[in-house]
């Protein structure tokens, strides 16, 4: 398959990779092993909604350790959009990680999710227990996720669910309009220091890569990100019935996009899972990468 590569400022090379999802849409996946020869275990990161490499500078750091192989979603940072629009799901994701892991010929890995991507490692462990050896979710729940949106604010689920929901309706219509506006953002150092004082997200370790983040992430086409959310907000509760390898949750204290507390909920119903709270937002991969990155170093350690 064809590749390229691109170098942040502060990461190694990063290698991008041509896949094609079993309904035949291409995907562009990702690693931070561009050369093939990293000794440390693989992780498969199901990465937030929309979002790409420069979201986890831990994960680019050319000491961390780890192997790591992702892709971008569909019809976001280069990978294409399904021909039949409504394959954009949870489910689709599913297949997609599946389809990557065998393009790396990964047969069975941990898992690492990071908001809605939890949603897809639990749904993928679920329905392919042989594939998963261990489960690491960061800001995420497994299913159901707008329904733990605004958690702060201690809304009952029904009602945080149906205003996310809402809310998210209004932007796939208002996209049209949004588009021109937040694509001539000029996002740099000092957008990052007004954005981190917002409360939404905090100070940053790295506020040039997560200008980067950003930026690639506006870049989307506002009507179709929202499209992707209401379609991943139809993803229902994942059963933890059946979870039997190790799992890690850690969870931001004040995070609006997935509750802290509905994270503690389902780490105390997957038995020997862990929860960890750090004193940060959804952004804890951007906010805390090394602490974050420790944790995952420190569960990997105890993946049979």
């Amino acid at each position: 398959m064809p590749k390229s590569a691109a170098r942040p400022t502060t990461a190694p090379v990063i290698a991008f990779h041509e896949v094609l999802s079993d309904d035949g849409t291409r995907l562009r996946a990702w690693t931070n092993d561009p050369d093939g020869t990293r000794t440390g275990p693989t992780v498969v990161l199901c990465n937030g909604l929309g979002t790409n490499p420069w979201a986890w500078p831990a994960l680019l750091d050319p000491a961390c350790e780890v192997r790591v192989v992702s892709w971008n979603h569909r019809g976001t940072g280069g990978s294409a959009r399904p021909d039949d629009p409504d394959r954009c799901g949870i489910e689709e994701f599913v297949e997609d990680g599946l389809s990557v892991m065998d393009h790396f010929g990964v047969a069975r890995a941990v898992l690492m999710g990071w908001s809605m991507g939890v949603n897809t490692m639990f749904e993928l462990a679920f329905r392919h227990p042989e594939r998963v050896s261990g489960l690491f979710a960061v800001a995420g729940v497994p299913g159901d996720t707008f329904a733990t949106m605004l958690g702060p604010l201690r809304l009952p689920h029904l009602v945080a669910r149906t205003l996310t929901v809402n809310i998210t309706r209004v932007g796939k219509h208002a996209g049209w309009a949004l588009n021109p506006l937040v694509h001539r953002l000029p996002i740099g150092r000092r957008a990052i220091d007004l954005l981190s004082h917002t409360g939404f997200m905090l100070p940053v370790r790295d506020p040039d890569i997560t200008a980067k983040a950003v930026a690639e992430l506006l870049s989307t086409d506002l009507r179709w990100y929202f499209h992707l959310a209401l379609r991943t907000s139809e993803h229902g509760r994942v059963s933890l019935r059946n979870i039997r390898v190790p799992a890690a949750f850690v969870a931001g204290r004040w995070d609006l996009l997935a509750g802290s507390r509905d994270m503690r909920t389902a780490a105390e119903r997957i038995e020997g899972a862990t929860y960890v709270e750090l004193p940060g937002t959804h952004f804890l991969n951007l906010e805390r990468p090394e602490q974050v990155h420790e944790l995952l170093l420190e569960f990997l350690r105890r993946v049979p």
